[in-house]
């Protein structure tokens, strides 16, 4: 588990945030952050050696922090699972209430250089909703569960990025029709285990992503598995 964001990086990074909406996460707004923090750029570059990727990559930890601890304040343990995870994406959501610096941040964060890191963060983002919601879950079903809500969490942010209805409403209906998928993908993991076809899929899948857990084997999971489920060939006898 990821320790404690260090102070001076989240000082920075908070010095960096008026400037993002202008600059985004770019060389500038680091140099700016730094004279607003009143830190030397050469020390500075000791605490985030890549500039301004470091503090879009601490933003969105802080983001994730943040959620932590609203989240375990809520009142959570009568919901049904699809309820708690539609609470926790929506809080972790809105919990980066600086709009402009997410939407930077994911421009960034597409780029080829740094998509790997983009998507781990979004991997954790989705580890840490697990874990909050009592997750227990081991080999496949820990991998899956992770990689589905990765997609669920991060297609509902760029929906929320370009949503202007009043209180995000669009946002939380299409985070609705994404939790149905969600459900649907259990049903389907079910098929898997009972299957002829595919019984051996799960420890198959296990293996691949413990031997990578890298944003690349997380996809092809993800695809492989969208493919059974549309294919009538590997439906149950």
């Amino acid at each position: 588990m990821r320790g404690p964001i260090d102070p001076e990086k989240l000082n920075l990074m908070k010095a960096a945030l008026p400037n993002v909406a202008f600059d985004g996460w770019s060389p500038s707004t680091f140099s700016a952050a730094c004279e607003e923090a009143n830190i030397p750029e050469n020390k500075a570059k000791l605490i985030c050696p890549r500039g301004a990727v470091d503090l879009a990559s601490t933003f969105h930890k802080w983001g994730d922090d943040q959620f932590k601890s609203s989240f375990k304040k809520q009142k959570i343990s009568e919901l049904k699972v699809r309820e708690k995870i539609k609470k926790a994406v929506e809080l972790r959501i809105t919990i980066a209430s600086d709009k402009e610096a997410v939407r930077r941040g994911v421009v960034l964060f597409s780029l080829p250089t740094h998509a790997v890191e983009g998507g781990r963060l979004v991997w954790d983002t989705s580890d840490l909703i697990w874990q909050l919601i009592g997750d227990e879950s081991e080999d496949f079903n820990w991998y899956s569960k992770r990689t589905i809500l990765s997609a669920v969490y991060a297609s509902t942010v760029l929906f929320w990025l370009g949503d202007d209805s009043e209180g995000s409403a669009e946002t939380w209906h299409f985070l609705n029709r994404r939790i149905e998928d969600v459900m649907t993908f259990e049903k389907v993991k079910a098929q898997l285990k009972t299957n002829k076809y595919t019984k051996n899929f799960n420890g198959f899948a296990t293996n691949i992503l413990k031997i990578s857990r890298s944003l690349t084997s997380q996809l092809i999971l993800t695809y492989l598995v969208i493919w059974i489920s549309t294919n009538d060939k590997y439906e149950g006898d």
